[in-house]
């Protein structure tokens, strides 16, 4: 590492609700020469609603990074601190940096990160789908037989699938995604840490059925093959335990096909019904 240079801060901001921004990150960003950001106008609001002093900004986006890059590596070697934004979250995550923060790592300038709120985590931790192992898509292709490649490729792999998706092209996204990968829990998650937070839970082939006209930020999650885990799971203890939870036949047969390789969904009802009759007085 050069002793010399400045530190380039990586910072995560709030991905909705303007508490989360931790105080280190305030202190930090407040204290930097400049901060370079996806959208400066965006972000100046930011720091304003977080009650941060803004130190001012450089612009810094996928269509001027590598025009950018120059002067931006001028100012660290010169040793000015600088802070990287996205306009909500990690930055790199689907968003501009990668190659600044690389260049910087094979010059030895000092690249350190601000921890905070990510859509990717935020969404696995609450949206009920496995979150173990999974795999991080960014934004799928906006064509039809590109995205059908592009989920092609992790079809086979024992993964929860986490991509963002703009709510225009949410429905076509996610007809593509059944197509290859097929019958699988999904969940959409919107407006995280906002007002209209929500997490809506579905089957992949029941997409058709997701409200209309949702707004906001998505995030989108996947979960593994059902055949994944169907040695490990015995359809009469889910069904059992799902009846013991008081949730209806048809739901219960739906839930445990989706987690059951080998039965059909008519087979998986038809035992529902059967353990329901034996169990009753």
């Amino acid at each position: 590492m050069s002793s010399n240079s400045g530190l380039l801060w990586v910072a995560a901001t709030p991905i909705g609700n303007h508490g989360d921004l931790s105080p280190r990150a305030g202190e930090v960003l407040s204290g930097v020469w400049r901060i370079l950001a996806e959208d400066t106008r965006r972000s100046g609001l930011l720091l304003a609603r977080c009650g941060v002093r803004s130190p001012g900004f450089l612009s810094l986006h996928e269509h001027n990074e590598s025009r950018r890059l120059p002067a931006v590596l001028n100012l660290l070697r010169s040793g000015r601190d600088l802070a990287l934004l996205s306009d909500a979250g990690t930055p790199l995550l689907s968003d501009p940096g990668y190659r600044l923060v690389r260049v910087c790592r094979e010059e030895g300038i000092r690249v350190s990160p601000l921890p905070g709120p990510s859509a990717i985590c935020a969404a696995l931790s609450a949206g009920g789908i496995a979150p173990l192992p999974f795999a991080f898509l960014g934004f799928p292709p906006r064509g039809r037989q590109e995205r059908e490649r592009f989920f092609a490729a992790y079809a086979g792999l024992n993964l929860t699938l986490v991509f963002f998706e703009r709510k225009d092209r949410l429905a076509a996204c996610l007809r593509d995604a059944c197509k290859v990968l097929g019958r699988r829990e999904a969940c959409l998650a919107r407006e995280m840490t906002k007002t209209h937070e929500e997490f809506v839970r579905f089957f992949l082939d029941e997409s058709h059925s997701l409200p209309e006209g949702m707004k906001g930020e998505m995030t989108v999650l996947i979960g593994p093959p059902p055949a994944a885990h169907a040695q490990r799971e015995d359809p009469d203890a889910l069904i059992r335990e799902a009846a013991q939870a008081g949730t209806g036949a048809r739901e219960t047969a739906r839930r445990v096909h989706a987690r059951v390789a080998g039965l059909t969904l008519k087979e998986i009802y038809r035992r529902v019904l059967e353990l329901k009759s034996s169990s009753d007085p």
